[in-house]
Order: structure tokens, then C-alpha cells, then sequence
């Protein structure tokens, strides 16, 4: 996942229920993995799967985080208001050459058309504020994902 080392620092900006945070959690037994979340209701079942999973380095955050090397924002760009800001608060929060996995609906996806923010707007979103793209990875049927470096 991701290409994680044991002492990463990771940020999972829009968390959910801990799909992708307990997994990393066990990946990093020596680093640290923050899990943000902005709905509040999603918070405690994520310290229940950290507490289930008896993980020691998954910190569950409702709010902003420092500068970190890497982070994964899932199924959360279409619900932000203002992207162009939001990029640049990604950037601003990680170290250079830092990464990011995105992994957001595909048009193939349910959420519908309107709603959906196509793959290559995405990359061209990220592109523009100074985002290089590694590669692009398999996130399944109705999903993409990338992976991005900060520049």
C-alpha cells in the first residue's frame, strides 16, 4: 500500500470508518499514521477499530495536522468547495517531495456524473498547483487513483 515504510508519517485526510488507516496503521509499527475525519459521527468508529486492532500509532483527528511525508485523500475531492485551496493546504502541510495517494469515484461510479471530479481534471487540479504524477494505480471499477509528489 502505497510503498510505506516503517517509520512513515502519513496523513489519511478524509479517514471514513479506518479503511485505509488500520491497514497502514500495521504498515508503520514505528511511525505514525493520522487519521482525519471531518463528519464527527465516523470518529468513534475509527478509535474502536484502532482500540479492536490494538494499534498504538493511529491517531484519530478532527482537524488540521503538521508537516507530513505522505497522504491519501479518498472520495473526498468532489465534496470540497474549494479545491484550489484545498490543494494548497496539501501541499503547505507536507515535506518536499512528499506524497499523496488519491484515490476518488470514477464516472463509472454511482455517485453520478455531476457529482463525480473526472480523473484527468484531478490530475490537472494537482498538476497546477505544483504536483508531479508518479503513476496511476488500479483503485478498482469505480474508483481512480494516483499517486502524486509534491514539487
Amino acid at each position: 500500500m502505497f510503498g510505506l515504510k516503517e517509520n512513515d508519517i502519513v496523513a489519511d485526510l478524509g479517514a471514513g470508518t479506518g479503511f485505509y488507516s488500520i491497514p497502514a496503521g500495521a504498515l508503520v509499527p514505528r511511525g505514525k499514521i493520522y487519521a482525519v475525519e471531518l463528519q464527527k459521527d465516523f470518529l468513534a468508529t475509527i478509535k474502536s477499530k484502532v482500540k479492536e486492532a490494538h494499534l498504538g500509532n493511529v491517531e484519530v483527528i478532527w482537524g488540521n495536522v503538521e508537516k507530513i511525508g505522505g497522504t491519501k485523500i479518498g472520495d473526498s475531492v468532489f465534496q470540497v468547495e474549494d479545491k484550489e485551496n484545498f490543494i494548497l493546504e496539501i501541499k503547505r502541510i507536507l515535506k518536499p517531495k512528499g506524497r499523496v495517494l488519491l484515490v476518488d469515484w470514477s464516472l463509472s461510479s454511482i455517485m453520478g456524473a455531476t457529482a463525480v471530479i473526472p480523473k484527468n481534471k484531478a490530475r490537472e487540479m494537482f498538476e497546477k498547483k505544483g504536483f508531479i504524477v508518479e503513476r496511476e494505480i488500479n483503485a478498482g471499477d469505480h474508483h481512480y487513483g494516483m499517486i502524486l509528489i509534491k514539487s
